[in-house]
């Protein structure tokens, strides 16, 4: 029996962020197709395998960027035509429980700053016109020792 981790999804113009929250993943296997079709699966700790396929609202490029940490793995996945899509899904249905908007990473249409005066270093998924990064929306456990001493 698989299981659907939490996905947080924000866009810009010209890609969409999916940051998929599960710790310590394992083979991981992801499919983007250009019509929309993304497909994850991962196996979880204890062995629990993770899976989810999201029909998304329109086309994109296959190819995509993968950001994988501790506790969640990113993708950052350009679409074909830029424009901002009214939704995440393709589906005008309510989307799964699972699946929630990443406001750390969120950027309304009229903050977008015009590409060319955007940096193009996308080695830590940052964009700075909206000052978010894959830092942000990561899932931190306090730490205990600290509170213990308070």
């Amino acid at each position: 029996m698989s299981h659907n981790p939490e996905v947080l999804w924000a866009q810009r113009s010209d890609k969409v962020y999916l940051t998929v929250a599960l710790p310590d993943a394992k083979d991981i296997s992801v499919k983007c197709e250009p019509q929309g079709l993304f497909t994850f699966s991962a196996l979880g700790t204890l062995g629990k395998l993770f899976e989810f396929s999201l029909e998304l609202y329109g086309k994109v490029v296959p190819e995509y960027r993968k950001n994988v940490g501790l506790r969640n793995i990113i993708f950052s996945i350009q679409k074909e035509e830029r424009s901002w899509w009214p939704r995440i899904l393709k589906s005008e249905e309510k989307p799964a429980p699972y699946i929630k908007v990443d406001w750390n990473k969120w950027c309304d249409e009229d903050e977008e700053v015009n590409s060319e005066t955007a940096s193009d270093d996308e080695s830590a998924f940052v964009d700075e016109d909206c000052e978010s990064s894959d830092d942000d929306g990561l899932l931190y456990l306090p730490d205990l020792e600290k509170a213990r001493n308070n």
